[in-house]
């Protein structure tokens, strides 16, 4: 939208902006111009300070209480600089001083349309962020799962300190991210810290950073995560594992608000919502006297439970049919789907790694397989299983003893038995082999024996 009073400089300005492909109204005074803005809102508003009925400046105002993301570039003579950046301070894009350049003008105007999209495609960015990382990005059908999910929307909207406690890989670093994603603070930095895997000598200077010449190798000052997670959230991972001398800093910071760095004397605030993670019973450890108990205080404010895998067992096939796509994506393998018996395998296993170790197990599988579904023998060693054969199935006896000779009933499994596991294979004789425990010349033998075919797809006659 080009405002202002004098016709010639608004058809100049209206015929130089439409032949850079872009659509332009024009208003003659600031009235008209909020009338006009009430009923299309502009990206862009190029518009003159001094104009009768309403002024500029008074447009502005009107204009950005319609639509803040409208970027107001203000036209001013000389001696009205000092108020053009007064209103910049109010909200406008920026000021052009008349006479001006029609290119300086073409390049505002671009500059103001390119930070537009830029905004537009962050906000899009958080949504998705928020979509796959705030707490709908939990994939459960488990009821206290849903609950978790429904507290942690409830937590992330304070600044309240979290303690995320569970077993290793029940997913703790994604409920401190559901935290941030879903809190105000989704704007800012997610700084992660696992205090596990840094030596204890550097997991100050990781905190709180350090000035150049702080200790052997600091050739350069470093900023610390505390500063690196400013208005944001500082994920501290396996926090049972710092020292004593540490917990005593990381308790001042968490009350103060402020640290010093490594070598340093200048006390800096900071900002920071912190998510403390761990698979260690913290109040065990308070009264053994490892972990203090104010900094367990000042930690615990709001307790966060993941739960094993084992005792939510409906996720099981969910969460293996979303580590399937994500993993056949990643590797670009086109994976239909698991066999019937390999997904038997996964509901009939413990999980003691959780659902770490059935991402693991699934990306195995997915790298493994060669019939574009997962089976048994795909799985990790420690998970695959068979299925014992249906005592039923052998039908042919009654009480009074075998309606038929042994061998014809033997014989008559076998065939049912090596048909089945033929058909669930593909007819793939080396994997029907591997399945059913034998060697490859046996499974060879006994199809000839019993006349079983076709052949099978390994070119073997």
């Amino acid at each position: 939208m080009v405002v202002d009073d004098d016709e010639a400089i608004r058809q100049m300005l209206a015929a130089v902006l439409g032949k850079e492909g872009l659509q332009v109204v024009t208003a003659t005074d600031g009235v008209e111009a909020v009338e006009a803005f009430h009923r299309q809102h502009a990206a862009v508003v190029l518009m003159d300070i001094r104009m009768p009925r309403m002024s500029g400046l008074e447009a502005l105002k009107k204009i950005l209480e319609i639509d803040r993301g409208t970027a107001v570039i203000l036209m001013t003579a000389f001696a009205e600089v000092g108020t053009a950046v007064q209103a910049i301070k109010d909200g406008a894009f920026d000021y052009v001083i008349k006479p001006y350049d029609i290119e300086e003008i073409r390049l505002l105007v671009r500059r103001a349309l390119e930070i537009r999209t830029m905004r537009a495609d962050i906000v899009s960015l958080r949504r998705e962020l928020s979509e796959r990382y705030g707490a709908e990005g939990i994939l459960t059908d488990n009821p206290r799962m849903l609950e978790l999910r429904q507290t942690i929307a409830k937590v992330a909207r304070s600044n309240a300190t979290v303690l995320v406690s569970g077993e290793s890989g029940t997913g703790k670093e994604l409920v401190a991210a559901a935290v941030h994603y879903a809190s105000p603070r989704a704007t800012g930095p997610f700084v992660k810290v696992n205090c596990a895997a840094i030596p204890e000598g550097l997991l100050e200077s990781e905190f709180f950073g350090h000035e150049k010449g702080a200790f052997t190798g600091a050739a350069n000052r470093r900023r610390g995560r505390f500063e690196q997670a400013e208005h944001g959230t500082l994920l501290l991972d396996e926090i049972g594992e710092i020292s004593p001398g540490l917990q005593v800093k990381l308790l001042r910071v968490i009350q103060e608000r402020e640290f010093e760095r490594v070598g340093g004397s200048t006390t800096i605030k900071t900002d920071v919502r912190i998510v403390a993670a761990t698979n260690r019973d913290l109040e065990a450890m308070v009264r053994a006297g490892t972990f203090r108990q104010d900094l367990y205080f000042r930690l615990n404010v709001v307790t966060l439970k993941t739960i094993p895998l084992r005792e939510r067992p409906e996720d099981i096939r969910l969460l293996a049919h979303h580590f399937l796509e994500r993993f056949s994506a990643d590797n670009d393998l086109a994976i239909r789907g698991f066999d019937p018996s390999a997904m038997d395998c996964l509901l009939a296993h413990s999980w003691p790694g959780n659902v770490r170790e059935l991402a693991n197990a699934v990306e195995r599988a997915v790298v493994m397989s060669t019939n574009g579904i997962i089976l048994p023998e795909d799985l990790p060693e420690g998970i695959a299983c068979r299925t014992a054969p249906n005592p039923d199935a052998l039908s042919a006896t009654t009480a009074s003893g075998p309606a038929r000779p042994l061998r014809d009933l033997v014989n008559e499994f076998e065939t049912r038995v090596i048909r089945e596991a033929l058909g669930r294979n593909g007819g793939n004789r080396a994997r029907t082999a591997v399945e059913l425990a034998i060697s490859r010349r046996a499974l060879l033998y006994k199809l000839q024996e019993y006349g079983i075919g076709p052949a099978g797809r390994d070119g073997e006659p």
